[in-house]
């Protein structure tokens, strides 16, 4: 059992790595630099050289929830009255989610299971769009392999958070999200309102932690900051390089999920993941087409709303679309909640009855 010295110190240097991943990416202009460029600088390494991961080490989870919940806060920073006043219009666009978690849910497990010969179980679980954690879980409990539903589940937020921006980029012709330069946070936000958030992210957290919602660490912070926000009762506001810490903290943690997974696996699982994610935005580009109507709202802004990827790169993508990230990031909350709430009805329904 390693010492909580040799931990501190294994987490520090992954840490340290993923800032020069993440300093590295902005400099060459990748989408989502910080949170990407980390994930890949960890992510080859632990694959690479697998010594780099020592026998018994597990990421600190209590850890990286500060940094998650310091994204959830400033994101629900961003609710105001007048976007509360806008989801009025987004009933069509809410419908249409209704329908793309069940229709994308069958179409990935296509996938999974004719393409790429997984067990139903298995297959199952690493086609739900959203709900990481508890995919792994349900699919530990349903007898599902474990580490192939994490490789998927990872490989699916990579594909989005990864393919979305940059083919956004080419379309209009120049970076978006965090690599123009949005943010979270003012330019030039400072320090005198950190008490405020320090003590709403310690109630967010706790929220989070001690209470059933999906996407805790993310959800609970980001309600925590809504209500603050609307009711005036802080101002939620810190230094734009805080955000880019919290990304590059996140990035590196997901990168050291690859340690023991091997280059095959990992091929195998790109290529599966690639046709899963790009019938996933296909899909919800024609949802997109369908509600830009009713919602009033742009094709652009609704598909990012529908891209089941990390809610930190659609809230900034938004943000270099002038939409309130608020905005679509109430859809992710919903399409989280939404694949949590029918993830073990649907797989005791269509998948355990008709395998057994």
């Amino acid at each position: 059992m390693l010492s909580f010295r040799t931990k501190v110190t294994y987490t520090a240097l992954y840490v340290l790595l993923g800032a020069a991943g993440g300093i590295a990416a902005n400099l060459v202009g990748l989408p989502l630099p910080y949170m990407l460029g980390s994930l890949l600088a960890t992510s080859l390494v632990t694959i690479l050289v697998p010594r780099a991961v020592p026998e018994g080490y597990t990421t600190p989870n209590d850890f990286r929830a500060v940094f998650i919940a310091l994204i959830g806060l400033s994101i629900g920073a961003q609710v105001n009255w007048s976007v509360l006043s806008e989801l009025r219009h987004a009933w069509a666009s809410f419908l249409a989610l209704t329908v793309f978690v069940p229709l994308v849910l069958f179409t990935n497990y296509q996938v999974f299971r004719r393409l790429g010969g997984y067990d139903p179980a298995t297959a199952y679980f690493c086609s739900t769009p959203g709900g990481l954690i508890e995919a792994m879980l349900m699919g530990e409990q349903e007898g599902a392999v474990e580490h192939i539903v994490t490789l998927q589940q990872f490989l699916r937020i990579i594909f989005v958070v990864t393919l979305l921006p940059v083919g956004l980029s080419f379309w209009y012709g120049h970076p978006v999200g965090s690599s123009a330069g949005m943010t979270l946070s003012r330019a030039d936000a400072g320090f005198e309102h950190l008490p405020e958030v320090a003590v709403l992210l310690v109630i967010g957290v706790l929220l989070g932690k001690y209470t059933p919602l999906p996407a805790g660490q993310l959800v609970g912070p980001l309600l925590v900051g809504a209500a603050a926000t609307l009711s005036g009762l802080a101002v939620i506001e810190m230094p734009p390089y805080m955000i880019s810490a919290a990304q590059v903290v996140i990035g590196a943690f997901l990168g050291t999920r690859f340690h023991g997974i091997g280059m095959r696996m990992i091929a195998r699982g790109a290529w599966l993941s690639f046709l899963s994610v790009g019938s996933m935005l296909l899909i919800g580009l024609g949802f997109s087409a369908l509600a830009q109507g009713p919602t009033g709202e742009p094709i652009d802004v609704l598909l990012i709303s529908f891209s089941p990827g990390g809610v930190t790169e659609m809230a900034l993508i938004a943000l270099s679309l002038s939409a309130n990230p608020a905005f679509v990031s109430a859809h992710h909350i919903y399409r989280i909640l939404l694949t949590v709430g029918l993830m073990r009805p649907f797989y005791r329904r269509f998948v355990r009855s008709s395998a057994g």
